[in-house]
C-alpha cells in the first residue's frame, strides 16, 4: 500500500511541477526510463516467484539506470552513442519482454 501511495504521491507532484529535463540529459533518459522498467518488471518476477528482496531490488534498479547511462555516455565520447544507445535498448527490451512473458504464465498458468 506503501508504494502505491508513494507512485500516486509521485504522479501528482510530477503533474504540478512539471519537471524539466536539462537538454545534456536528454539522450539518457529514455535509456534510463528502459533501464528502470527493466528493474521493476524483474523484482515484480521475483515477487510472483516468491523470490523478492527490496536490497535486491535497489540495487538493481539503481545500477541498471547508472550501467546503461554510463553505456551510451561512453558511447557519446567515442562518437557512436546512437548505435550503443539502441544496443542498450535492444537488450534492457528483451529482458523486459521476458519477465512480462514470465509473469504472464505465472498469472495464467499457460
Amino acid at each position: 500500500m506503501i508504494a502505491v501511495l508513494g507512485l500516486v504521491l509521485g504522479i501528482v507532484v510530477g503533474v504540478i511541477t512539471r519537471p524539466v529535463v536539462p537538454t545534456g540529459m536528454e539522450p539518457y533518459l529514455p535509456i534510463a526510463v528502459v533501464a528502470a522498467l527493466d528493474a521493476v518488471f524483474g523484482g515484480l518476477r521475483a515477487r510472483l516467484d516468491g523470490k523478492f528482496d527490496d536490497k535486491v531490488f535497489v540495487v538493481s534498479f539503481l545500477s541498471n539506470v547508472v550501467v546503461a547511462a554510463l553505456i551510451v555516455f561512453l558511447g557519446d565520447q567515442l562518437g557512436v552513442g546512437a548505435q550503443l544507445s539502441t544496443g542498450v535498448i535492444v537488450v534492457f527490451g528483451i529482458r523486459i519482454f521476458s519477465n512480462a512473458a514470465s509473469i504472464r504464465r505465472h498469472i495464467f498458468r499457460a
